[in-house]
């Protein structure tokens, strides 16, 4: 069995300014915004949602597949996640189009202002999941994040037509979608991840209400930023959680990805929601405290440790005999 993940592949342009932009804005100029502001350092960072989540499954042990369009330029950043144990053989190389760029400023109370180019992201409209998964076995799931509509629309529609299981996760691109096409992304989704905010955007694009939205998913994850995680299932009771204890906040951008990689990675060692969701936020912890999103790095007794510290002993053993496979 496999884990299919497929969304943007990019690198991240990450810059940090040292002041508030809120200070900046005046509200009822919006209209005519025109700001520039002095940043204080540049790193370029590999990214994009599908290798983030896919590093961080390969740190916990498992072995995803990459799934998604980049450029000729792809290179070094293949060989990277390649040593880091991710399956990238059958990423899509384009031929006229570089690989999507992520440019962010963070300033010091983790505002951000962002944007993206998509480049050969365009192209993963093109990518068919039936010969890779002839190539890697039938997947466990498919998880389809954010990345060319047309391109998350075929997937998830071959993932119904297939039986495939599959985790929607469309974030970025909830703020562009119609109601009706994040209905086609959702509907029959294993698992469905959002923050809170795009829980609410779900719900308002839609029409549907919150009943109604767990009712055509599984499961229903929104991650509450420092405040945890929220996990429903129909019939069931909540799950709440607070986030990791002790995180000290470097650079956000990457930790939803990070509690995705958590979390799948845990659902895949069969430990039940709760501990997924932990699992998840540890990891998501490493991301924040570090700057990029693939630059952490850790031991099994650290991480066991971790979820011993935030979660309790009893998580820690359940936990800690799936983290033999952690290089």
């Amino acid at each position: 069995m496999s884990l299919l993940i497929a969304g943007s592949i990019a690198t991240d342009h990450l810059m940090t300014f040292g002041g508030r932009f809120a200070d900046s804005l005046v509200v009822d100029q919006l209209d005519k915004l025109s700001v520039s502001f002095l940043v204080e350092d540049l790193e370029i960072r590999r990214g994009g949602v599908a290798p983030n989540i896919c590093f961080g499954l390969a740190r916990l042990g498992l072995q995803p597949v990459l799934v998604g369009a980049a450029g000729e330029d792809f290179a070094d950043y293949r060989s990277w996640l390649e040593r880091h144990g991710v399956d990238c053989s059958h990423v899509h190389i384009s031929e006229t189009r570089h690989t999507a760029r992520f440019v962010c400023t963070t300033d010091t109370t983790m505002a951000q202002f962002a944007s993206f180019y998509p480049g050969a992201m365009a192209e993963a409209r093109l990518i068919e999941l039936g010969p890779i998964v002839r190539q890697v076995g039938d997947p466990d799931y498919v998880l389809i994040g954010a990345d060319d509509p047309e391109g998350m629309l075929r997937h998830t529609e071959e993932c119904r037509q297939r039986g495939f299981r599959f985790i929607a996760d469309p974030s970025q691109q909830l703020a562009f979608g119609e109601g009706e096409l994040i209905g086609q992304l959702i509907d029959g989704a294993a698992i469905l991840f959002s923050n809170e905010y795009e829980s609410a955007m779900i719900e308002q694009k839609t029409g549907w209400s919150a009943d109604e939205v767990l009712d055509r998913v599984g499961v229903q994850v929104t991650t509450l930023g420092k405040d945890g995680v929220r996990v429903l299932r129909a019939g069931e009771e909540p799950i709440e959680l607070p986030a990791a204890r002790d995180v000290t906040a470097v650079e956000p951008t990457g930790v939803g990805d990070a509690f995705r990689a958590g979390f799948l990675a845990a659902t895949e060692w069969g430990v039940g929601l709760e501990r997924s969701a932990q699992v998840g936020c540890v990891l998501a912890a490493y991301v924040v405290e570090t700057v990029g999103t693939q630059e952490y790095s850790f031991t099994a007794e650290q991480f066991r440790a971790r979820v011993e510290h935030s979660y309790g002993a009893e998580a820690a053993a359940d936990v800690a005999p799936h983290l033999a496979t952690i290089r």
